[in-house]
């Protein structure tokens, strides 16, 4: 496939869409193909990471295939042969006018997401650059090296772990709790009651103590608070368990007044859900992508696309050791013995929400999804004044909810690296959208207003203040939220670019 790259965009894109068909000149490049690489693909195939299409999900509504941004001028174009398709010249403003330079730590979808833009990476650690993919354990050391320049932008803030390590969120949750139970607003505070009971051990170790005794029987759920894809995680519901970790632990630590000893590892202890929403039996989480450009003031998006995990045992609260039964996280059940991708591991957003619904009826559900709005907007609020703030970063969250048999979202965690390597051709598609609408927002190429109420598949639902729309259906409205809708991508794409030249030229006609 050929497309053609104007040398100047504003004015020529301006003129096409003004029905101009002067002669343009221009330099052709290859639209790469968006699909995994031979590479990737041979890597899934290797762990068992194939096709996850369920065949009891329910049936698929049409959904447009995956294209790059430049897809959508030539759909725009296509019934006039005459017009050369452009393409948007990759610059950044206060860039010097030339094609963005990007850093990428990964090599999986985010890498072919990035070069897709017509952006160019730099390896040289020494060489300018205008964007970064940096992972967590290299942040400290961008963030050390001084200050960002004006062009620069990366992917995460700096203290982004007040919100994504499991005994600071927790931490940062009951502290914003207790300040409406300290005002004696008991109906604020209840609204705030979608994570389970938490301690952080070894410092609440007492408490928790205390919590346990005073309900036996309980199921309780342990966790290291620094790891992630479901490692060191096991349930429990004898406290002997709990007393052999921590004598463990102490042992580990036996050296009290050493300076150079390592402190025991954090824990976080939960209340397990004993009750989760089945389908097929199987208990099953979402993850759920939720893009913030900025804590000060809070402007946050919700992604339209996500995906429920589904255990591949069926669940049963008398196999309280089988972490295959009780932990949904992928990392953990590829490696099941019966694992097996093809019978179900992964539904879509938009298919639970159709499954809900047929079962539940659309009010039941509705309800249901603005409990889960409720959970990222409080969630955020919780660390608004914590998180540092800077413009030139944003952070990408993958957000883990678990639905319960009574149709209540809890907050299980929030993961600041949510995974991005594809494990089937399906997850890739999904992913290389949301990445792709990711960089349409962070606009390294100056094209948006910052007014946006949607691009691409991302809704703004926060913006120093709810983001509101008409619901029709109602007469009232509500929250600018679309989670689990369809993804016109695509058409919405093209009608955003179309109406931005066009208040562009009525601007500069105003001007003369």
């Amino acid at each position: 496939m050929i497309a053609y790259k104007t040398l100047e965009m504003t004015a020529r894109f301006e003129n096409i869409l003004c029905g101009s068909k002067s002669r343009l000149g221009f330099e052709y490049y290859t639209v790469p193909n968006i699909k995994m690489n031979q590479k990737q693909q041979n890597q899934n195939n290797k762990t068992g990471n194939q096709s996850t299409s369920a065949a009891v999900n329910p049936p698929n509504p049409p959904v447009p295939s995956v294209s790059i941004s430049f897809n959508f001028y030539q759909q725009m174009l296509a019934n006039n042969a005459n017009i050369i398709i452009p393409f948007s010249k990759p610059l950044r403003r206060g860039a010097n006018d030339r094609p963005i330079k990007f850093r990428c730590f990964l090599q999986n979808t985010m890498l072919d997401v990035l070069k897709s833009r017509g952006w160019i990476e730099v390896t040289d650690p020494n060489d300018e650059w205008d964007f970064y993919w940096v992972d967590v354990g290299s942040m400290k050391e961008l963030f050390d090296q001084g200050y960002f320049e004006e062009h620069m932008r990366i992917n995460h803030f700096r203290n982004h772990y007040e919100m994504t390590r499991k005994d600071l969120m927790v931490k940062n949750l009951k502290r914003y709790k207790r300040q409406f139970e300290r005002d004696q607003n008991k109906a604020e505070a209840a609204k705030w009651d979608f994570f389970p009971t938490t301690f952080v051990l070894p410092s609440e170790y007492h408490m928790f103590v205390e919590e346990f005794k005073r309900k036996p029987g309980t199921i309780w759920i342990m966790k290291p608070a620094g790891r992630a894809q479901g490692k060191g995680i096991f349930l429990f519901t004898d406290l002997k368990d709990i007393t052999d970790w921590k004598k463990g632990e102490n042992k580990n630590n036996e050296k009290l007044n050493d300076p150079n000893r390592e402190p025991p590892e954090v824990y976080v202890v939960q209340r397990y859900l004993h009750n989760p929403y089945l389908i097929g039996g199987k208990k099953f989480d979402m993850r759920i992508y939720v893009l913030v450009t900025s804590f000060n003031p809070l402007k946050a998006y919700l992604y339209r696309e996500g995906f429920a995990r589904l255990s591949g045992t069926r669940f049963s609260l008398d196999s309280i050791g089988d972490t295959y039964v009780h932990i949904t996280n992928n990392a953990i059940q590829k490696q099941a013995p019966n694992y097996d991708p093809d019978k179900g591991a992964k539904w879509s957003m938009q298919n639970l929400r159709q499954y809900l619904i047929a079962k539940h009826g659309l009010e039941e559900v509705e309800s249901m999804f603005r409990l889960m709005d409720d959970i990222f907007i409080k969630s955020l609020q919780s660390v608004q004044k914590t998180i540092i703030n800077d413009k030139h970063c944003f952070e990408l969250y993958g957000y883990d909810i678990l639905l319960d048999s009574d149709l209540k979202p809890w907050l299980i965690e929030i993961n600041a690296s949510p995974a991005l390597t594809a494990s089937s051709q399906d997850d890739y598609e999904l992913k290389f959208r949301l990445l792709d609408d990711t960089l349409t927002i962070i606009d390294m190429e100056n094209r948006l207003t910052g007014k946006e109420k949607r691009v691409g598949g991302f809704d703004l639902i926060w913006n120093d203040g709810p983001v509101m729309i008409e619901d029709c259906s109602t007469d009232q409205s509500r929250l600018n939220s679309f989670l689990g809708c369809y993804n016109d991508r695509e058409d919405q794409l093209k009608k955003l670019y179309r109406q931005i030249l066009l208040n562009r030229k009525t601007q500069k006609v105003e001007q003369n």
